[in-house]
């Protein structure tokens, strides 16, 4: 599945990793073209999910419409090519009122799939992907690699060894289609003159980045990141396999259930975790070939960022 070419060539993308002021340009990008805002998050898609995905809150929209935000609760699944469906029904509706769809955020499958398309696979199986991870238990932390290593090196090379998520897909790819995804995905990247013009990523400096995370989780645990994962737990219907494992929730909902020392612990391992994963997202954004990047300190004024995303005409930005 792809997404119409004269659609996507109408979109902006604004990307980077967790805590790097995405959302809060983006609001002043899309006063400047008239945009209207596209979450490309893959846990921002959940109700609920609010304080732990550090989801803009309604005064945050600053009378912004967003788009594909609390679409779906969490005990449901919901895949890769979904998003891609549901963003082309967004874009077309987006495009038709005559403004122009800005997609922001940090998951770098969702913005690849949005670039290349999505190969639809065979579906989830759970039995499947449990008996790996029974079997990895017992194994070094690279197993899952190595395994993947050896049947389709291509994809191995692409996948961190601790994106057990990934790496699990790649092996049932393999296992019921009896082809290796690298063969099947052919996700080539788009020619120079079929890309979008506008595709970002800020790249900020590790210790700015870092700094930022940290006081992010802060900020989180004192609006109540533990009484709302306390809430989701509650549900009639708990959190479903994708959502529990989200960063930030994974590691309260381990917390609640006694599996962690201390509230103190929990924190200072999210902070990192968090920091980890900003850099397996730099390294996605950093190899889409269709995207630009833009390289900041922190330092910046709104309307210099702006001018450096090559937004047209003259800005008249309040700071």
């Amino acid at each position: 599945m792809k997404f119409p070419l004269e659609l996507l060539q109408r979109c902006w993308f604004l990307a980077g990793p967790t805590a790097s002021g995405k959302s809060a340009l983006a609001i002043h990008l899309a006063r400047a073209v008239r945009g209207e805002i596209v979450s490309m998050d893959s846990m921002a898609i959940y109700r609920g999910m609010d304080i732990g995905t550090a989801k803009p809150r309604l005064d945050e929209q600053a009378g912004i419409p967003h788009h594909l935000i609390d679409i779906v609760d969490p005990h449901e699944e919901y895949s890769t090519a979904e998003y891609l469906t549901a963003a082309i029904t967004c874009v077309d509706q987006i495009v038709r009122q005559g403004h122009v769809p800005i997609f922001v955020g940090g998951t770098g499958l969702y913005l690849r799939s949005l670039l290349r398309g999505v190969f639809e696979g065979p579906p989830a199986d759970w039995d499947f992907r449990q008996q790996l991870l029974q079997s990895a238990a017992g194994q070094p932390a690279d197993w899952l690699h190595l395994r993947l290593q050896n049947i389709d090196p291509i994809t191995a090379a692409r996948l961190h060894a601790n994106d057990t998520r990934r790496l699990i897909r790649a092996l049932e790819i393999h296992a019921f289609t009896g082809s290796v995804p690298s063969k099947l995905l052919q996700e080539q990247p788009l020619s120079p003159t079929d890309r979008p013009a506008h595709v970002f990523w800020l790249h900020p400096p590790r210790s700015w980045l870092y700094d930022r995370i940290n006081r992010r989780v802060d900020v989180m645990f004192r609006q109540g990141l533990e009484q709302e994962v306390q809430t989701l737990l509650a549900a009639p219907q708990p959190p479903g396999r994708t959502a529990s494992q989200a960063l930030g929730y994974r590691e309260m909902i381990d917390w609640l259930q006694g599996r962690s020392p201390s509230i103190e612990s929990t924190r200072e391992l999210i902070q990192a975790k968090t920091r980890q994963f900003a850099k397996r997202q730099h390294t996605w954004f950093r190899n889409l070939t269709e995207c630009q990047e833009i390289a900041i300190s922190g330092n910046e004024s709104i309307t210099e960022l702006l001018s450096r995303l090559q937004v047209p005409g003259p800005l008249q930005v309040r700071e």
